[in-house]
This record gives structure tokens, C-alpha cells and sequence, in this order.
């Protein structure tokens, strides 16, 4: 799970103003064939891990509705701040049992809404 935790939090972290405000994690899944429940439930461990820590606002996974989509799942997230998001990944590493499918590739980033 470490190797999660890197792959997560990957140049995620910033000092300053900016990381007290509230984020936002964009997190897109390509989802081997026929893993996509088993990948549900890998998702499942990781958010109920994350919803009881510090900062915890909010998330949701969407699921593509064609099956040729490159992403077939993506996750939305929002947390108070990175420094927030960073204590909570790094807790999820070490809590969470469930493995990612064989062959699972992800990518998140933090962002900040920059216009509404």
C-alpha cells in the first residue's frame, strides 16, 4: 500500500496560502477487463478509510457509461486543503486491506478551482 501512497500523493504537496484552501483530487482509472467490480470495492476500502479523516468533504466515483471510454472510472474529491489530503493518504496506505486489481493504473492530482 506504500507504493499507493506514493502514486497518490506524487508531487501533490505545496506550502504556503494555497494549501489551505479547499481541494479538489481527480483521480481517472483504467480498469483491466473484466476487473471493474473488483476494482469498485478496492475504491470502497480507500473511501471509507478516507470519509473518517481530518478535512474529509466529500467524494464520488463516476462510472463511464460506454465501455470503450480509456477511463472507466473516475474518482472527485474534495478536502479542505492538500496538507489534509496528505495525512489522510498517507493513514489510507497503512489501513486499507483490500489490494488494487492486477494491472489497475490510476492518476490523481490535486486542483483548485481557478473560475466559476
Amino acid at each position: 500500500m506504500k507504493r499507493l501512497a506514493t502514486l497518490l500523493l506524487g508531487g501533490l504537496l505545496a506550502v504556503g496560502p494555497a494549501a489551505a484552501q479547499p481541494v479538489t483530487l481527480i483521480n481517472v482509472f483504467e480498469v483491466p477487463q473484466g476487473r471493474l467490480e473488483e476494482t469498485i470495492r478496492f475504491w470502497e476500502a480507500a473511501r471509507d478509510v478516507l470519509m473518517r479523516q481530518p478535512g474529509y468533504v466529500s467524494t464520488r466515483l463516476h462510472q463511464s457509461i460506454t465501455s470503450e471510454a480509456r477511463f472507466q472510472l473516475i474518482n472527485i474529491a474534495v478536502w479542505e486543503s492538500q496538507a489534509a489530503f496528505a495525512a489522510a493518504n498517507a493513514r489510507m496506505s497503512q489501513e486499507v486491506r483490500v489490494p488494487p486489481p492486477e494491472g489497475l493504473r490510476f492518476s490523481a492530482a490535486l486542483f483548485r478551482v481557478v473560475r466559476e
